[in-house]
């Protein structure tokens, strides 16, 4: 079938990110509270359901699709889910983002059953900061897990890093050093104020790409690269080495003029813009009487007359969107 999905400003969408849960093993204080409220399981997409949207969008001509979370990697039974949407037609990459807890048991799996390349947050290297900042994280244990993921041979495996002032920001040239050499590449992000936090303020911890840049260059000589891997990282070449270096930045540099991507979110949203609300609801589809694939490719072409043009982020104040990141899916 291949019919494009073209929004009205002329930006055609070929990537979509599916949340397979909300739920995860930590709290990091940048995308969920500490005591959180999760989606009740009845409100959340079966793996069959998350199949169909999946193959519709492969039909609408989705080249790329990244499971997400929460933790991707708690679902049960997810690992089937993986199997299935790798072998689907037109389907080019299929990509994941977890917190690299379950990766020491499942990165063979996850690679046999059709990942490609997986993105993995590490906000930090010291033990106790990496659990005060994920609240429940173990580090070691993901650090055996990206050595599994390694083993396993995905093409590509890039760190993702949130900097916030206050915490972390003296370790961007350790977490540099440390993707250099095992030839990760790293993005480091800006810090989307989604939900309600109370652990710090954001407009006091915020970081920009461009003072991450100035750090990094004062170790790594840094030229702009023209790569790009369907996602929103502006990737940089460190010389002499494979891995990249990579900013995203929702505040300081909106990169909505290029965005190529929608979401699903847990419950089945599907979600146009990720610091807007504009959505339609695809269970009430997946879940009605009369429902057929067509009906629901139908549903997936009209929404994206519903994509907005950019997303305003505000740090100061209260958050004008009040779900968390992880009822997003990263």
């Amino acid at each position: 079938m291949s019919e494009a999905l073209i929004d009205q400003f002329g930006r055609t969408v070929d990537y979509v990110r599916i949340s397979v849960t909300d739920r995860c093993d930590f709290r990091c204080v940048y995308c969920m509270a500490e005591d959180m409220t999760f989606v009740p399981r009845a409100q959340v997409l079966s793996l069959e359901e998350i199949y169909q949207v999946a193959r519709s969008f492969t039909e609408l001509g989705v080249k790329r699709i990244r499971l997400t979370g929460g933790e991707p990697l708690v679902r049960r039974n997810v690992i089937s889910l993986v199997q299935r949407i790798g072998k689907l037609p037109g389907l080019e990459e299929l990509l994941l983002t977890t917190n690299g807890s379950q990766l020491e048991k499942m990165a063979p799996a996850l690679r046999d059953a059709g990942v490609t390349r997986m993105n993995v947050s590490v906000d930090s290297l010291d033990a106790d900061k990496f659990r005060r900042i994920t609240r429940t994280g173990d580090l070691d244990q993901v650090i055996r897990g990206l050595d599994a993921a390694v083993a396993a041979g995905f093409e590509r495996i890039k760190l993702n890093a949130v900097i916030l002032k206050g915490r972390n920001e003296d370790e961007i040239l350790d977490l540099v050093d440390f993707a250099q050499q095992r030839n990760f590449d790293i993005s480091f992000i800006e810090e989307m104020p989604l939900g309600l936090i109370d652990e710090h303020n954001r407009e006091l911890s915020f970081c920009s790409s461009d003072e991450v840049h100035e750090i990094v260059a004062s170790r790594y000589a840094l030229t702009a690269s023209d790569a790009t891997t369907g996602g929103p990282s502006v990737y940089h070449n460190v010389a002499g080495s494979s891995a990249r270096v990579g900013f995203i930045s929702p505040h300081s540099h909106n990169f909505c003029h290029l965005c190529n991507r929608v979401r699903v979110t847990v419950e089945g949203r599907l979600l146009l813009c990720l610091g807007n609300e504009h959505s339609m609801d695809l269970r009430e589809l997946l879940r009605a009487e009369d429902f057929s694939d067509e009906k629901l490719r139908q549903a997936i072409i009209q929404a994206m007359d519903l994509k907005p043009e950019k997303h305003h982020f505000d740090l100061g104040g209260e958050p004008e969107i009040l779900r968390f990141m992880n009822m997003t899916g990263g």
